[in-house]
């Protein structure tokens, strides 16, 4: 046949617990080709936020990245005995003005029913999606919030 046609190879799907790095770097480098085939490609940097206190003990963080106008919120813990001191509202506000510094005009995060989705709220962020029973019983929620606005 002509006209483009290409010879059907069988195919193996496998799971691969530990892919090689090999193997990691083909998969990231094909999906930045396709990536930058349609919009600039954009590197993303970590930003990390951490408390201590007077020892050095740590006490809580924020985790997050920044890329493409937007902070991803990955991580806020404060520890338990370090609570009720807006520790988590002082990382969550220095995140995002690092962020706006950064460029960026909005953040997103996910949180569980069982976990900061009122904080979260209190902070101006909106539920923009639900996952039902995940994990069973529970909710997982997917938030934003648009940065730089009074």
């Amino acid at each position: 046949m002509n006209g483009g046609s290409t010879s059907r190879k069988s195919v193996r799907i496998e799971i691969e617990t530990s892919p090689s790095e090999q193997t990691l770097a083909a998969v990231r480098a094909g999906m930045r080709r396709y990536t930058e085939s349609r919009v600039p490609w954009a590197e993303y940097s970590d930003l990390s936020l951490i408390a201590r206190d007077d020892d050095g003990t740590l006490i809580a963080a924020a985790l997050g990245e920044t890329g493409r106008g937007w902070l991803h919120v990955s991580v806020v813990w404060v520890e338990e005995r370090a609570r009720g001191r807006r520790l988590g509202t002082q990382l969550v506000n220095a995140m995002e003005a690092e962020a706006i510094r950064r460029g960026c005009h909005g953040a997103y995060l996910d949180t569980f029913s069982y976990q900061a989705r009122p904080f979260y709220e209190k902070l101006g962020y909106e539920v923009f999606g639900t996952l039902e029973n995940y994990p069973r019983g529970h909710q997982r929620f997917y938030m934003r919030k648009r940065l730089g606005e009074a």
